[in-house]
């Protein structure tokens, strides 16, 4: 097991990302390219830079890269916003991402506060 495998934060991310591209299975072809494929890439970024930060040598670099994971995550609930105000999801699909991404935040949050003690 690696080691941002033992991480909830990352299963959730995980999670998250799966949320992101069941929803954006159902936008229109045209934006394959466009905010389907944007909010994918930073769904995912969100886990894979939890995992890259992992691998640093130090807390302060993994400090950045959860940082950066949750720069990710808002990139995610901004281009929801769009989706929703165009009619691409539906306001449940909508609050479910916002509601996931909340817990998610908190949790990016929490983990950049421990990381912080460490040095």
């Amino acid at each position: 097991m690696f080691r941002f495998e033992k991480f909830d934060v990352w299963h959730k991310a995980v999670d998250f990302a799966s949320l992101v591209y069941r929803a954006t299975a159902q936008f229109p072809v045209d934006e394959r390219f466009g905010l389907t494929s944007q909010m994918r890439r930073a769904s995912v970024s969100v886990l894979s830079n939890i995992a890259e930060g992992c691998s640093r040598s130090s807390d302060k670099e993994f400090r950045r890269f959860v940082e950066i994971a949750y720069g990710s995550l808002m990139e995610v609930v901004s281009q929801a916003v769009i989706s929703k105000q165009q009619g691409f999801i539906a306001d449940e699909r909508y609050s479910e991402i916002h509601s996931i991404a909340e817990q998610l935040g908190r949790m990016l949050s929490g983990l950049r506060s421990k990381l912080s003690l460490g040095n």
